[in-house]
């Protein structure tokens, strides 16, 4: 009992530490501030009308029409019954953001090294190590909430797992069920199947051990009590799960109708994405020392270096004011390996690294080959195209891999692995069993190891031409001088990181010879570390993400300023789309005041986004015309935005005169080339069997108009001597969208590639299309019954070890 209630205290007053620690870094959130995210900012413009809505009505829309000419809201935020996990996620997230998200890092990291019997004090400077891993701080600047979420609950997950094979069978169980739960609520899968790939490297590593130790029975007990809390986390999430799955299928993660591209070629893949997409970015082989070296390839495409730059030098030399030169200096394009662009670099501390080397030196046993496996695998897999074997092999033949971007993601495994190994490492320094002379041994070792990686990297810096992909465009717009002096502040980020991670390197190797001397004991040893491997990342984070990122709430309740533009046009109190070139496919600014064609999603619309690549970027007026584009933005003389009408605006919905059928997706969407579109319609010859005919009268006084408008629910008033074809200018989605003719049910159909349409009968009609999706009844029963029966294992396994504390007190 005793034990139990101080290791309850040391557990508490570790929270409060951590909470302590998270809102030290974000301070500005005590003063009311929000941290300004660009990937938030989209968000909200995209999620406004469902905010909105919700608001209004207390009611969940399920549907949004202000991006990308329609959509679902389940990857908005969108709110489904019964989601009990959501409400324990809350829970947990008390802290103002982006506070929460780095409590969770460090707490969930602290849990994980609990579970592998790591000492509490060790486990904090772990978890500080992990929560202020640079490339974990930078997704919070930039906004990748729903990534910084999930990678929180990783470790917690990892932790539950390992319990269950020590044989902890019970808090294992629930500690994986919870943290598997919490883990598919953050809602960003690529993170959590990177994650599985791990487990997979593990379960391989306990698999050989048990083998080895003949004890496959217990193996098996644990990986199928796992796979049971696994399925029971997974069922609690059922609702957004399968609605996710359903929207994907849409989107273009889905597999595509088309075999062409625009250009009339035969398209290569039309099951997932492309691999140049894919790969897009890719992490460089070399590059990937950041890791050891913040800023070896520069740091980020907008490094801030302020009066301490060559490039500032030179600027205010040329008579160019110093405003002007902080500004030009403040952004410099570092950044100069494979990727296209990036914030920062991958950083896990050179310290961190230090002793991740020690780890793979003094760890024993399956730990170190599993968290080894990890690291590489994470390695090779975020190389991408500069690793293609692997890479084509993943995307050809393992399943769903795909279906994700950016593979230079994957590097957040060795963002959760060197870490753990470099803790276990320090377990073995402060361990009495191991030997002095083991300890020092393997501590030169290691050291000389780092000492001569960074020589290494100081004298053949030669072989590095420090140039940047965006140099030829610098050079024709900037001149050859500014473009060498840029390239000269790449060198000398490159040399003054490269001392820097050495000495830290040297400082915390001299800690540790004085703890194993005996001039220095443990708790000092361990707050010398600590506070030197903070003030490296601290230090590195500090660059990216500083006080500077907040803003008054307000800023980023309402990101985008209401411009005239704007209110010109919501004078207009119809129903009607705006699209903006500027933005084109990609901003959700249109979003955040009118209905938009446009949006910001990493899962758009697919057949949105062929439109766009076939039709709209060419400048088919008659695409915009069947979407309703009622105002274009264009640029007046003096290069202000003024909406410009499109009077050929097809409206909200039209009868047309002609229904042309075609064999595929592919005739489908050429047809609009020439189609026109208020008069005739194209349809597949997937079009149900109950249209009659394919060419109808329509007279000059023949309407259909949209008469009250909800998100979910549409209601028109038809009115029509003949019976005909009506097409809607809104977005086709089979799952979900209902349509009814004077209150009974109607069956509507797909034409001109993504828009619906319905037959209806002559005379005057009430026609409503209504969204009720199916996928949410049907998950949010399945994710109640789940709740209901973890809350009965919860429950057990409480009951149960109290009973178990209890007899053994009375044994």
């Amino acid at each position: 009992m005793q034990k139990g209630l101080k290791a309850f205290f040391i557990h508490f007053f570790v929270i409060v530490f951590f909470v302590i620690a998270a809102l030290a870094y974000f301070y500005p959130v005590l003063q009311g501030k929000v941290i300004k995210q660009s990937d938030i900012e989209q968000f909200t413009g995209m999620a406004k009308e469902q905010v909105d809505f919700r608001k209004k009505t207390g009611d969940e829309p399920y549907w949004t029409n202000s991006a990308f000419g329609g959509m679902p809201t389940y990857q908005l935020g969108a709110y489904y019954p019964h989601d009990y996990v959501k409400k324990l996620d809350l829970f947990i997230r008390f802290l103002p953001r982006p506070a929460d998200y780095l409590f969770l890092y460090f707490i969930g990291f602290y849990i994980l090294l609990c579970c592998m019997k790591v000492d509490f004090r060790l486990a904090i400077l772990g978890a500080l190590a992990f929560g202020f891993s640079t490339y974990l701080i930078i997704i919070l600047g930039v906004g990748h909430n729903a990534k910084a979420h999930a990678l929180a609950y990783l470790p917690v997950l990892l932790g539950g797992i390992i319990l269950v094979f020590r044989k902890k069978y019970v808090w294992g169980f629930l500690l994986t069920a919870i943290a598997m739960a919490l883990e598919i609520r953050a809602n960003h899968y690529q993170m959590t199947y990177y994650f599985m790939l791990l487990v997979l490297v593990l379960g391989v590593a306990y698999l050989v051990d048990a083998v080895r130790r003949k004890t496959l029975k217990e193996y098996f007990t644990a990986v199928g009590l796992l796979l049971v809390a696994v399925g029971l986390g997974i069922a609690a999430n059922t609702t957004s799960l399968m609605a996710t799955k359903e929207y994907a299928d849409w989107s273009t993660r889905g597999k595509s109708d088309l075999t062409i591209n625009p250009d009339g070629s035969t398209k290569e893949n039309t099951g997932g994405l492309e691999k140049g997409y894919i790969t897009q970015w890719s992490y460089g082989i070399v590059e990937s020392l950041n890791l050891f070296v913040p800023r070896l390839f520069g740091g980020s495409s907008r490094e801030d270096l302020g009066e301490n730059s060559k490039s500032y030098d030179f600027l205010i030399d040329q008579g160019i004011s110093r405003s002007q030169a902080l500004s030009f200096s403040s952004g410099l394009p570092l950044y100069w390996a494979d990727q296209p662009s990036t914030s920062g670099p991958a950083y896990i501390g050179a310290i961190i690294f230090f002793l991740f080397i020690l780890g793979l030196i003094m760890v024993k046993g399956r730990a170190k080959w599993w968290l080894l496996g990890g690291t590489l695998l994470s390695l090779f897999l975020s190389w991408g195209k500069n690793f293609s074997a692997l890479t084509d092999f993943m995307i050809d033949y393992f399943p769903l891999y795909d279906k994700f971007r950016a593979v230079s993601s994957a590097q957040v495994l060795l963002e959760l692995c060197v870490p753990i190994l470099a803790i276990l490492a320090l377990r073995e320094i402060f361990s009495t069993p191991v030997e002095k002379k083991q300890k020092i041994k393997s501590l030169k070792i290691s050291f000389f190891i780092v000492l001569g990686l960074g020589v290494c990297l100081f004298l053949f810096k030669g072989m590095f031409s420090f140039e940047g992909p965006n140099d030829a465009f610098l050079k024709k717009n900037y001149g050859d001088e500014l473009v060498s002096l840029i390239q000269a502040d790449r060198k000398a980020v490159y040399n003054s990181d490269l001392f820097r991670s050495l000495i830290y390197v040297l400082l915390a190797a001299i800690a540790l010879w004085f703890f194993i001397k005996d001039k220095l004991n443990s708790n000092l040893a361990i707050v010398a570390l600590g506070l030197l491997i903070v003030a490296d990342l601290v230090g590195v984070d500090k660059r990216y993400v500083d006080n500077d990122d907040f803003v008054a709430k307000r800023k980023m309740l309402q990101p985008f300023p209401e411009t005239p533009l704007d209110k010109q046009i919501n004078k207009d109190k119809g129903i009607f789309r705006v699209y903006d070139p500027s933005e084109g496919l990609n901003g959700a600014r249109v979003s955040y005041y009118h209905q938009s064609i446009g949006g910001y999603h990493a899962a758009k619309p697919g057949r949105l986004e062929d439109l766009f690549s076939f039709h709209i970027y060419k400048g088919n007026m008659g695409v915009l015309n069947m979407l309703n584009v009622k105002y274009v933005v264009q640029q007046d003389e003096k290069g202000q935005p003024y909406p410009a009408v499109n009077p050929e605006a097809n409206g909200n919905a039209w009868f047309v005169e002609k229904l042309i059928k075609v064999e595929n997706a592919d005739a489908e969407i050429q047809a609009l080339d020439t189609l026109k579109t208020k008069i005739v319609a194209v349809a597949t010859a997937e079009m149900p069997k109950e249209v009659s005919g394919s060419n109808f009268k329509v007279d000059s006084l023949s309407t259909i108009l949209l008469t009250d408008y909800a998100p979910n629910h549409l209601t028109y008033n038809s009115k029509n001597e003949y019976n005909g074809v009506a097409v809607f200018s809104e977005m086709y989605y089979a799952q979900g969208w209902n349509a009814y003719i004077d209150g009974k049910p109607a069956a509507h159909f797909r034409v001109n590639y993504t828009l619906r349409a319905l037959e209806i009968p002559a005379g005057q009609h009430t026609i409503e299309f209504k969204f009720e999706p199916q996928v949410i009844k049907t998950g949010s029963q399945i994710a109640l019954a789940s709740s209901i029966v973890f809350g009965l294992i919860l429950l057990g396994g409480i009951g149960f070890t109290f009973y178990r504390s209890r007899k053994d007190e009375n044994a």
